[in-house]
């Protein structure tokens, strides 16, 4: 591997339209010659956060939701059938119904006049980092898609997407989902 880790950006054109930025290596490896086949690989970056570091109760034993709270992180891994089976009977209502059990029905961009590729489009405000850790999965942008395989890394940056299972077999899918705020251009377009 010697530190060659696909990683995949998204982000926004100038109508403000979800798109694949970045599509490659990812560009910042560090290889120490003193440990033979040690790589670090510098996946991305964001620059605040401030995060409680403490002995406190285990947060996961709350509510689940769609996004991390406010200035804070979720970590989770999601695992996506072939998409026959997921895609089941699904329209807009069942879509609503379905991310409306962690609260994210807001979220769903795939309703109103326009056409939408996919009953679970959405967007939030946050950084979200996806790591496939087995299968392949496809990430659906407005008007592009890019395939992601195991050990391939993808950074989502508030992009209206979703995620579909082309494949025979399931797909496993680590997220990290960090709080953002959009940059005013960005917010102006929904």
């Amino acid at each position: 591997m010697q530190g060659k880790i696909r990683r995949v950006v998204t982000g926004h054109d100038a109508q403000g339209r979800a798109v694949v930025l970045e599509d490659g290596h990812a560009p910042n490896v560090r290889h120490d010659p003193s440990r033979p086949g040690y790589y670090l690989t510098q996946l991305w970056l964001t620059p605040a956060a401030p995060a409680p570091i403490g002995n406190g109760p285990d947060p996961t034993l709350g509510p689940v939701t769609l996004t991390p709270p406010a200035q804070g992180t979720v970590v989770r891994i999601i695992e996506f059938p072939p998409a026959g089976q997921e895609l089941r009977d699904v329209d807009a209502d069942a879509a609503r119904q379905a991310f409306a059990m962690f609260g994210g029905d807001h979220a769903l961009t795939g309703h109103g006049d326009a056409p939408k590729r996919h009953p679970f489009m959405h967007r939030t405000e946050t950084i979200d980092y996806a790591i496939v850790l087995e299968g392949e999965i496809t990430m659906l942008l407005d008007e592009s898609e890019v395939a992601l395989k195991a050990g391939e890394v993808l950074i989502q940056r508030g992009t209206n997407h979703a995620w579909t299972n082309r494949t025979d077999a399931p797909a496993r899918v680590l997220f990290v989902l960090v709080d953002g705020k959009f940059d005013p251009a960005i917010a102006a377009h929904p």
